[in-house]
């Protein structure tokens, strides 16, 4: 029988480690992200929304936990699954979800889609659709950062698949050679497409690969936002310090599959539902009612607000026109009169 103190510890809410307005940002900004992306595999059913189209849903605490423990000034780089970050960062939805949609009011007027968002206001440096092609750009930007003496650095997220690349090793050995200011982050939601991280290598504790670089390295529960925060902000402290990159293994999860075309045979039910008990939103939610930071209520009417974001967003994209098809020439060279675009 569990005695006074045992259920008194039960009771007891989680100690708040940071302001409630972080916590209410972190709930409002995951849930956006996680309403917009329901939203755009719906309409990808309808066929609004054509190509490729990866969803981060599962993945939120990766975005908003990093968002809050970097400033202004920072550079995000990540891969194709990339309509989390920029929401986070507080990019236009209705500029997000016109680009899904092809349209030239879009965050890159309509030319890169879903897989290519770019946000240069707010940091944001894209979206890469070759499996680990931004690594080595994010050493790039973080080299540049240095170079200019900002004081800035650059966040590189990749997935657990693109860790096989070569590129993922030469930029790591070149980052810490030269302490460039970069947080390398593999987002591990167990799959590289359809298969397994067991199943592509014997090293399945990833943030070890980091090691044999002497790059400090740790794994984080990346279904917690807190301890993403948390970990982001020891890494950003390293790196302004001038003692190099950080790589942090966020371990989170996809609830979705690799892209819409996935039917997720490689996975069952059961494990998907499992992880969901984890659910970072509901974590989060769970934070705020039990410390009476704000009502179910006051919760109810932030989802409410975050929807009618989600469908004005749709309607701006509806309304919005394709762009003309001689813009396919426009923002390919520097240089407006290169010799070799024909028209």
């Amino acid at each position: 029988m569990a005695t006074v103190t045992e259920k008194k510890k039960k009771s007891d809410p989680k100690k708040l480690q940071h302001p409630t307005e972080q916590y209410m940002f972190w709930f409002e900004n995951m849930l956006l992200q996680r309403r917009f992306e329901e939203k755009a595999g719906q309409l990808y059913g309808q066929q609004k929304i054509r190509g490729f189209c990866h969803l981060y849903i599962g993945q939120e605490a990766c975005s908003s936990g990093a968002v809050t423990a970097l400033k202004e000034g920072d550079k995000y780089i990540t891969a194709y699954r990339d309509h989390g970050i920029p929401l986070a960062l507080g990019t236009s939805p209705n500029a997000i979800m016109a680009e899904l949609y092809g349209k030239k009011t879009g965050t890159t007027k309509g030319k890169g889609g879903s897989m290519h968002i770019f946000d240069k206001e707010k940091g944001f440096v894209g979206g890469h659709g070759i499996v680990g092609a931004q690594i080595p750009l994010g050493a790039g930007i973080a080299f540049a950062e240095k170079y200019n003496k900002t004081g800035n650095l650059c966040i590189c997220y990749f997935g657990d698949g693109a860790i096989r690349q070569g590129a993922f090793h030469e930029a790591l050995n070149m980052a810490m050679s030269w302490k460039l200011p970069v947080i390398f982050v593999v987002e591990n939601n167990g799959y590289a497409m359809g298969t397994s991280v067991a199943r592509s290598s014997n090293v399945t504790e990833l943030y070890t690969l980091g090691e044999a670089y002497d790059i400090p390295s740790e794994p984080v529960d990346g279904m917690s936002v807190e301890a993403i925060h948390e970990a982001v902000g020891r890494a950003a402290e390293r790196a302004r310090s001038g003692e190099g990159p950080t790589f942090l293994e966020f371990r989170t999860y996809r609830y979705r599959g690799h892209s819409m075309s996935d039917p997720q045979k490689y996975r069952s039910k059961e494990e998907v539902e499992e992880y969901k008990h984890r659910d970072p939103i509901e974590q989060i939610r769970a934070v705020i009612l039990e410390n009476k930071l704000a009502s179910e209520e006051d919760l109810e009417n932030i989802d409410k607000k975050v929807k009618e974001i989600v469908a004005e967003s749709v309607q701006f994209a509806e309304d919005s026109e394709f762009p003309d098809p001689k813009e396919a020439y426009t923002d390919v060279y520097v240089e407006n009169d290169y010799p070799f675009v024909m028209d």
